[in-house]
């Protein structure tokens, strides 16, 4: 095997995070997945990592968005972005990630039901009704 190919081999065999992170559709542009990196909201192996921090099969990678967080075991590498079935490929997130993010999608449902829904400004038909309602004696 000449030094060439033993250096694509070696090269095939990880992507840069932030390029990785596009193409499993965590984030919708590449320099938005540089600025996450950036900002500490992803790290690798509990590490906080620079956007060029090669990525490799089996790595553990916590990426914190939205006030979600996303702890995901890296299956595959890829630095092309496809359809949202291939992306889901290049990855697996673990069991107690999934039961912490439906528990926190499930109590942000109960606290938005709580609080009141305004529909925004009120018609002059309601300003006259409530102006009426207040005035009364």
């Amino acid at each position: 095997m000449s030094r060439a190919a033993a250096r694509d081999d070696a090269h095939d065999a990880r992507v840069r995070i932030d390029k990785w992170l596009w193409a499993a559709r965590f984030y919708k542009t590449r320099s938005l997945a540089a600025q996450a990196v950036d900002a500490g909201q992803v790290r690798v192996g509990d590490e906080r990592v620079k956007p060029a921090r090669a990525v490799r099969p089996g790595d553990t990678v916590a990426i914190r968005k939205a006030g979600f967080v996303w702890i995901v075991e890296v299956l595959a590498l890829s630095d092309r972005r496809g359809g949202a079935a291939e992306a889901a490929l290049l990855y697996r997130e673990t069991d107690a990630s999934r039961e912490a993010r439906d528990a926190l999608v499930a109590q942000t449902r109960v606290g938005a039901a709580a609080s009141p829904q305004l529909p925004g400004r009120p018609t002059k038909r309601q300003r006259r009704k409530l102006e009426d309602f207040l005035n009364e004696p």
